[in-house]
């Protein structure tokens, strides 16, 4: 049954053109960021970086409406409620089907975006690392954020609320890891994503049971 979740939303995601919207919006922010700090090298390799952070946070928030809200609207959470799954181990099937749509197309977007940020191979190879270990704890915080928001109006202003103070963590250590050459960074970065993947469905499956009872 989790394997059923999982290939559903990906399927969906893939249809609907959801899983490559991340690789076009990482490509694009990379392509103008040049236009906006000038042509320097130098300067472009400093905060390449950094911007990649950013914009894979971004990326993972962009499928955020249609995570949970589309499902509990319509019936099909309960559905397999009642067929014995529990609303933790949906969401975490739900939390690996989001990380597939986003995360290995973002690491694929990655190569040209360093080259078009002018990053050392080197540098280029830690944020790629970096990413691989924090794209599913940004996954699951997207996830957590979709469940505890679910049902509640206005919830698109309170999703970039909720998110970004806890995502703070894994910038703080990912932009660690490209200024200090940091395997101690990609650690901290690796604990945060692994507590948030814990956290996530155990936390969003108790907020979907309150909002249910």
């Amino acid at each position: 049954m989790i394997g059923a979740i999982i290939l559903r939303d990906l399927g969906r995601a893939y249809r609907g053109g959801g899983a490559w919207l991340p690789l076009a919006f990482l490509l694009l922010i990379a392509a103008l960021f040049p236009f906006a700090v000038g042509p320097n090298a130098t300067l472009l390799s400093q905060t390449g970086g950094g911007l990649l952070w950013i914009a894979a946070l971004l990326a993972s928030l962009l499928p955020i409406d249609r995570l949970i809200e589309p499902d509990r609207e319509s019936g099909v959470i309960d559905q397999l409620v009642l067929r014995g799954l529990g609303e933790g181990t949906i969401l975490l099937a739900k939390g690996i089907a989001h990380w597939l749509s986003f995360g290995p197309p973002l690491l694929i977007a990655a190569l040209p975006a360093g080259a078009l940020l002018k990053l050392e191979p080197e540098m280029l190879q830690l944020v790629i690392a970096g990413l691989a270990l924090g794209t599913p704890g940004l996954a699951a915080l997207a996830l957590l954020v979709a469940a505890l928001t679910a049902g509640q109006r206005g919830s698109g202003a309170l999703t970039g609320l909720l998110v970004l103070p806890l995502a703070v963590p894994l910038l703080i250590f990912g932009a660690g890891a490209l200024q200090f050459g940091g395997a101690s960074a990609l650690k901290l970065v690796a604990a945060c994503s692994l507590l948030l993947c814990v956290i996530a469905p155990v936390a969003g499956g108790a907020a979907m049971r309150a909002g249910r009872d």
